[in-house]
């Protein structure tokens, strides 16, 4: 007597759908897997919007070798993991793709200048944002009044700025030195100082008081550079004597001259904070803001 084909709720099996002459050929474009072979996601994604197993081996329409029982049927749930897990893959690929075509093109020389360029306008951005953060947090929560929310906009308000004008400055610097040096073929000095002019005039030509701290801190470095270069070319003659405690006299004699005598002339900051040092210090009516606090809050 013939024995029976089994059969599923799924449907035949391998052996019967071949016999039937209806084999994967006539169901899908994937052939018959072996058992514990996973299925391509795309054939799972398939499977799945069709209610058949996707749990790592072809449901029963596809066929098993060697006669394994058919799988059940995937739930909703299963579909969408087996969808997100598909989608986190494709998008993996994708990425990586993506990278090393961008990659590929940080390696060509003739891009180089360009790419100077744009690292440029980063590294400002990022180098601008390190420095004025801390220091505004800072100067922000021990000398300006208000609500917190108003302190945190003013950091950030000014960090942004910083961070923005650093940023366009490099920016601008850059472009012009990599413009100037392809129209004359070569690099010379002029170039330099006069790219920093055109990007200083464009950048840092508004009077604001984020401008305002950083060209005084670079006129005091630039007051020693080249002080240094004139003894360095010989146009003065070098120092028997470490000059360094003169300066720092005549500094700070002609910084606290100002801050007594003319205080409106000084940068807003530096009068806070020598107000902060010289004048508050005048003033106390208990041990309470004397040692504890710089002001008493009551109205006592």
């Amino acid at each position: 007597m013939a024995r029976s084909e089994p059969h599923s709720p799924a449907g035949p099996t391998a052996a019967s759908t071949a016999r039937s002459g209806t084999g994967w050929a006539g169901r899908s474009r994937v052939p018959p897997l072996a058992a514990g072979q996973p299925l391509p996601t795309n054939e799972r994604l398939s499977w799945c919007r069709l209610g058949k197993s996707v749990d790592g081996r072809p449901g029963e329409p596809m066929g098993l070798a060697g006669g394994a029982p058919p799988r059940k049927r995937a739930g909703p749930a299963r579909c969408r993991r087996e969808g997100a897990m598909a989608a986190a893959a494709a998008g993996g690929d994708a990425l990586r793709a993506l990278l090393r075509a961008a990659n590929a093109l940080l390696q060509q020389r003739r891009y180089r200048a360009a790419l100077a360029v744009l690292k440029g306008f980063r590294n400002g951005a990022v180098y601008g944002a390190k420095i004025r953060a801390p220091h505004a947090l800072v100067m922000t929560f021990l000398f300006k009044s208000g609500s917190l929310r108003e302190k945190l906009t003013s950091i950030a308000q000014a960090t942004y700025t910083h961070s923005r004008n650093l940023a366009y400055f490099v920016f601008t610097y850059k472009g012009l030195m990599a413009l100037q040096s392809r129209l004359q073929g070569k690099k010379i000095p002029f170039h330099s100082f006069f790219a920093a002019c055109i990007g200083g005039w464009l950048v840092f030509g508004d009077n604001n008081p984020i401008n305002s701290q950083i060209i005084m801190y670079l006129l005091s470095r630039i007051l020693f550079g080249l002080s240094r270069l004139a003894v360095e070319k010989g146009y003065i003659p070098q120092p028997k004597q470490d000059p360094f405690p003169l300066v720092a006299a005549l500094i700070w004699g002609t910084v606290l001259w100002l801050f007594e005598y003319h205080r409106q002339t000084l940068q807003p900051s530096l009068q806070s904070s020598m107000t902060y040092l010289y004048d508050d210090s005048n003033v106390w009516h208990d041990i309470s803001d004397f040692l504890i606090y710089n002001k008493r809050t009551d109205s006592k």
